[in-house]
């Protein structure tokens, strides 16, 4: 049986049987053994190479092929056993499989037109551990490397794949599976002799996978990109987040609407994922040789960003329409103070003290100016970076603010699916007033990590850190600063807090540790009392960042920094990365700013470390200023509450987006392509001129050593 594109089976990948033999991408000419090209793209400034999936064929990225731009060329790997390959026997390990690939990537024959052009690896299902092989075996020879990995449908190689033996299943039960994953339509497996060669593949490529388990030391140096499908049966984001152990370089993961087969199902998002992936990669200092990207025309300019909010705003202008809340932060502020309660709005905004630390928040924004250059021609630019080991469409985090239902009913939800609908990830506080498990299921597939005040009984602190993990948290934020409350008269005052009203303690309350420590049908009184005698630890020293550690394989960061000492220290003991925050200034009154803290944070943890920053974020400018001073990303925090409780679900979308456009056209008008491209020099003190200064280079890290500016950014953080 001869498959064609136009059959199901190509679509999906399936090998059913033999094909024409394939063209070499210069086309004419039969094409290497190993290697498959579709399309004629000399020019080509990157090329990827595609792994199919077990039982699969080259032809599985045919129409990803065509999808993807001019200035990407794609080659699909051909297993031996299938197709034009048909004579040869099946490939016994994976091992063998990357071996025929990573030669035909690096010797004379089939690698030397290729020479010189960055490779970006993409491999689906068991592809995944082939590209991954093939990836390590590149990196350790003379010749091309992997600019980076795409994996998708796929537990990281080290785990264990829990395949069944197949050899051992029949034949309906093969075919059952089969079609309970997806991918292979009804009318091939509804034909014998599609279903015997489908068959006969499967089971050899299975094998082979079930022999095959990667040490866990063995790594990359090149960053992973995990292609998460929403609705896969096989694979969760907890599962595919443990591909960020086998790379010492960022490890991101995007979703996908759809199954199993989402990869080869929906070539155009496929498509425009990796094409932002691999031309921000080219466009970045890092392994991948610095390669032109195609070039963008008037025509393109600013098409589908951020910043075409303020448009839309002013085109419904000329219907009568205005926007529902302000898009000023001050003016936003007004508005909740004039529409919350005098309780929740003294809670959300109350600072510690007279107020000097969140005054100062704002004054060390002030302090710093931004010095845009001209003519760079940033008509479209790229928000994206690297955050907790996911990649983002911008360096914003929603931060980890308690007890919403204060200034809405609905509290955290609508928070959290306002942050799935403009892809930005939601950080949920311990003390939400929503359980995790709710808030996961309203965050749909989208990235959230889990802000944790560890208690002071440790049983309720693993419960809360293992539901964490079995409900798609892929990191923990342990926030460290507020072992005691701060004094904070706008609490004190009014005698409010919502947490002794039962507000807030939600995930205490669901936690079946906690609740073993109740009397018998305890009242209201007994179970906030037990919240407050353990929801914190005051006790806390360094052994206990230690301990949380060796309990999680969840990326940790420590929220709350301020002196390098203590980042060096959280370091030591097992932290990833670290979020520097003076809690929004509601602990600590006259402490020092966070972002004056930021850069000595950052020299003291070196270029590699995730850090982070909140505490006076209030637009696009202060983005800005914060990735130049040092961060890799930031917590927003009161704005979007703000817009929670004057409009709900739609008031924090709405914050959101204000904030994106502003920070899309702050890109703009400095003259930056992407976030990543923001560097020290992008700021000057207010009090001097722009332009070299002496001792500007001393005064910032970044500035003598560009590796400081590498953006491996990794998780999150911020007020409660």
């Amino acid at each position: 049986m001869s498959t064609t594109p136009s059959t199901g089976a190509a679509r999906t990948g399936h090998a059913t049987g033999s094909a024409g033999a394939p063209t070499s991408p210069r086309g004419g000419t039969p094409a290497p053994r190993w290697l498959r090209g579709f399309h004629d793209r000399e020019s080509a400034a990157a090329r990827l190479v595609c792994f199919p999936h077990a039982g699969g064929a080259a032809n599985a990225f045919a129409a990803l092929s065509a999808a993807l731009p001019e200035d990407i060329g794609l080659l699909a790997v051909q297993y031996p056993g299938r197709q034009d390959r048909r004579a040869e026997p099946c490939a016994d390990t994976i091992a063998a499989l990357a071996a025929g690939v990573a030669g035909a990537l690096t010797d004379g024959t089939e690698g030397e037109e290729r020479g010189g052009v960055p490779l970006f690896l993409l491999g689906h299902s068991m592809g995944a551990l082939v590209a991954f092989e093939t990836a390590r075996l590149l990196q350790d020879r003379s010749g091309p490397e992997a600019a980076r990995l795409f994996v998708s449908a796929a537990r990281s190689p080290s785990a264990d794949w829990a395949e069944p033996d197949v050899d051992a299943l029949s034949d309906e039960q093969v075919v059952s599976e089969l079609r309970r994953l997806g991918g292979v339509p009804e009318a091939l497996l509804s034909d014998p002799e599609t279903v015997r060669e489908l068959l006969r593949l499967l089971r050899a490529d299975v094998r082979a996978l079930r022999r095959h388990r990667a040490p866990r030391d063995a790594v990359l140096t090149a960053p992973v990109t995990v292609l998460l499908s929403a609705g896969d049966p096989k694979n969760s984001l907890a599962q595919m987040a443990e591909w960020a152990a086998h790379t010492k370089a960022g490890h991101a993961v995007e979703t996908l609407d759809g199954g199993h087969f989402a990869l080869i199902e929906q070539s155009e998002r496929v498509a425009e994922l990796i094409t932002g992936a691999v031309r921000a990669d080219l466009a970045a200092p890092g392994p991948a040789p610095a390669a032109p990207a195609a070039p963008t025309t008037r025509a393109d300019a600013g098409a589908g960003t951020p910043a075409d909010l303020v448009r839309d705003i002013l085109v419904a202008g000329l219907d009568g329409r205005r926007p529902r809340l302000t898009t000023e932060p001050a003016a936003l502020e007004d508005a909740a103070r004039e529409q919350f309660s005098p309780e929740a709005f003294g809670y959300v905004s109350g600072t510690a003290g007279t107020g000097a630390t969140g005054r100062a928040n704002r004054a060390a924004f002030d302090r710093w100016r931004l010095v845009p250059r001209m003519l760079r021609g940033a008509v479209r630019r790229d928000l994206a970076v690297s955050v907790a080991g996911q990649r983002l469409p911008a360096p914003v985090l929603l931060a980890p603010l308690g007890g919403q239902a204060v200034v809405h009913p609905e509290g955290e939800l609508a928070s959290a699916r306002a942050a799935a609908a403009t892809g930005l990830p939601f950080v949920l506080s311990t003390f939400a007033s929503r359980s995790l498990e709710e808030v996961a299921e309203q965050a749909g597939p989208g990235p959230r990590w889990f802000q944790l005040y560890l208690p002071s009984e440790r049983a309720v602190a693993e419960s809360l850190v293992r539901r964490a993990e079995r409900n798609g948290y892929t990191a923990l934020v342990l926030t460290v600063d507020a072992g005691f409350l701060g004094f904070r008269p706008a609490e004190l005052d009014p005698a409010y807090s919502p947490y002794l009203r039962g507000i807030g303690i939600a995930n205490f309350t669901s936690d079946p540790a906690f609740r073993a420590g109740l009397p018998p049908e305890p009242d209201g009184a007994a179970v906030v009392r037990r919240w407050a005698q353990i929801s914190t630890d005051p006790a806390l020293v360094w052994e206990d960042v230690a301990w949380l550690r060796s309990m999680t394989g969840l990326p940790l960061l420590v929220k709350g920094i301020l002196h390098p000492e203590d980042a060096r220290l959280a370091l030591e003991h097992g932290a990833q990365g670290v979020v520097v925050s003076n809690h929004g200034g509601r602990q600590l009154d006259g402490g020092i700013a966070a972002l004056d803290a930021l850069p000595a944070v950052r020299a003291a943890v070196g270029g590699d470390v995730p850090v982070l920053m909140d505490s006076g974020v209030r637009n696009g400018s202060d983005v800005l200023k914060a990735l130049a001073l040092g961060a890799d990303a930031v917590l927003y925090g009161r704005p979007y509450v703000y817009g929670l409780g004057l409009d709900g679900q739609r008031g924090v979308e709405h914050v959101l987006r204000c904030l994106l456009a502003d920070l899309d056209l702050a890109l703009a008008l400095t003259g930056c392509a992407s976030a990543r491209a923001v560097t020290a020099d992008l700021v000057v003190p207010r009090d001097r001129l722009p332009g070299p200064l002496p001792g500007a280079a001393a005064q910032d890290p970044a500035a003598q050593d560009p590796a400081a500016r590498t953006r491996t950014a990794d998780l999150d953080g911020a007020p409660r």
